[in-house]
């Protein structure tokens, strides 16, 4: 849990960083040049004190460094650091941590209680998101690494809904079961 709070941690601090205009605004010039306190003051028609709080954010989110010189301090855009910190946002990973202790199959359990009564479907839903939780849950009554007749397919089928033959469709056109001439087997949805 405790990692799942830094990531999440990490990917606010970087958001907030680059959630201000003027925020985004340093970052475009710093992108273009070095510049120092007083610089980006006059061109961004701001204060000293408010561009040294804009830049102490983006530094904390490491996006911006300080070198100190004789002529005084110049910030620099971090383009290395912004590039690998948008490569590890943009991550499947990454975005799959911070869903962290969310329980994603919610949805499906709710679709499931309304549109099933016991093991019987009541109706096929007719929009698109609704259909795709049964389909999941329907996948799950057939084994990986088996081999399934069309009349097998069906009698599965039939048990949950008279109109087997538009669940069976909808399972092959959706990639959840695939077909070979009559013989049809569970697909892995990745």
């Amino acid at each position: 849990m405790g990692e799942e709070n830094g990531t999440t941690e990490y990917l606010l601090e970087f958001f907030r960083a680059l959630a201000d205009d003027k925020r985004l605004q340093i970052a475009g010039l710093l992108a273009r040049q070095d510049c120092s306190v007083e610089e980006l003051a006059t061109i961004l028609d701001l204060s000293s004190a408010d561009v040294s709080r804009h830049l102490r954010k983006l530094q904390r989110a490491g996006l911006v460094r300080v070198q100190a010189t004789p002529q005084g301090h110049i910030y620099s855009l971090q383009l290395e650091s912004l590039h690998a910190k948008s490569q590890q946002i943009l991550s499947r990973a990454a975005s799959q941590e911070t869903a962290g202790e969310l329980d994603v199959d919610a949805y499906d359990r709710k679709v499931l209680r309304d549109f099933m009564e016991g093991d019987r479907l009541k109706r096929i839903p007719s929009q698109w998101k609704k259909r795709e939780a049964i389909l999941r849950y329907l996948a799950e009554q057939f084994e990986w690494d088996r081999r399934y007749t069309e009349k097998e397919v069906n009698e599965i089928l039939s048990r949950t809904h008279e109109d087997f033959a538009s669940l069976r469709r909808y399972l092959v056109d959706s990639l959840r079961l695939a077909r070979d001439h009559e013989i049809y087997w569970r697909v892995d949805e990745e």
